[in-house]
């Protein structure tokens, strides 16, 4: 058997190291013409959303290896019959370091060092400390479990939430209970730190909405690494600017955030511009996903980290 992978990039190609001889690799990041009527594996770049997904239309695709964990507007414009994987595996350690680090930016109020820094001022502060806070993590999955590993060491009180209730295994912590998302109203008003890793869609959209933000502690702390959209943006903007509520954000409901928007202004919050997986993390990690699907499709086996299966 003989396979075709497309990867967008020379750096990645790069990365995929040395192929079985049967393996014929091909740089095309979706912007030009197909190079074949037929493709094995599909890696698209990115970044830059999915309507390059379109162009696949009229090639015959086994696998499209999206780079990244989420697949929001993916089904939209995706032809039919093509089977698409996500990144599962790759961004997990990345982006649970920058929530932590976000956490801990933010309690330690580092943005205002920075700040002094550059007028050249010595000014210390006592501040809060992420030691002895109670974290609240909604959405469990790979990144909500990578987070609760990283947390463990700083002394803090791990309460996790997900769609459904049950006891997680975590290595390095033991069993973590995990509680209903039914739960949420009334376990908001105990956290310290609120921390999102959901994915998004319609059903998860403005979860966080004025109502459910009006139930978070005076001076609590929102750390969102999930999704953008699952933040009513006017209704986090009004608990910042009553001083109500702090966040810390690595992901918006427009992206980029404009030029001229209120949350570069608003008060009480750090800002991190989508950055969860881009860290040197990630090159190994999704080229040895991709080799692993190559190996996969090579034993005639299926592909792992199917999300969206073909009919």
């Amino acid at each position: 058997m003989s396979l075709l992978v497309t990867v967008p990039t020379d750096r990645l190609a790069d990365n995929l190291g040395e192929l079985p001889e049967s393996v014929e690799l091909k740089v095309w990041d979706l912007s030009s013409p197909p190079p074949a009527d037929r493709i094995d594996i599909v890696v698209p770049p990115y970044m830059g959303g999915t309507a390059a997904l379109a162009k696949l239309e009229g090639v015959d695709v086994r696998l499209v290896q999206g780079q990244s964990i989420g697949y929001d507007g993916v089904a939209d414009h995706l032809p039919e019959g093509i089977t698409f994987a996500n990144a599962a595996s790759v961004h997990e350690t990345s982006t649970a370091e920058l929530a932590t680090a976000l956490m801990l930016a933010a309690q330690r109020q580092f943005p205002r060092f920075a700040l002094a820094q550059q007028r050249g001022e010595w000014s210390p502060v006592f501040a809060a400390s992420l030691a002895d806070r109670r974290v609240l993590l909604v959405g469990f999955g790979g990144v909500g479990t990578a987070i609760a590993r990283r947390l463990a060491p700083f002394e803090v009180e791990i309460t996790a939430v997900a769609r459904t209730a049950r006891t997680e295994q975590v290595d390095g912590i033991g069993e973590v209970p995990v509680r209903s998302t039914d739960e949420l109203p009334e376990l908001l008003g105990t956290a310290d730190i609120v921390v999102l890793s959901l994915p998004g869609g319609e059903e998860t959209r403005h979860l966080f909405d004025s109502a459910l933000l009006s139930r978070m502690a005076d001076g609590a702390l929102l750390v969102n690494v999930g999704r953008g959209s699952l933040v009513d943006t006017a209704a986090l903007l009004a608990e910042l600017e009553s001083g109500r509520l702090r966040a810390a954000l690595d992901v918006f409901e427009e992206e980029p955030l404009p030029e001229g928007h209120p949350l570069w202004q608003a008060p009480n919050l750090l800002i991190s511009p989508h950055v969860g997986g881009a860290s040197t993390a990630m090159n190994p990690r999704i080229a040895g996903l991709i080799r692993r699907q190559i190996e996969r499709m090579l034993a005639g086996d299926a592909p792992v980290n199917v999300v969206l299966p073909a009919p």
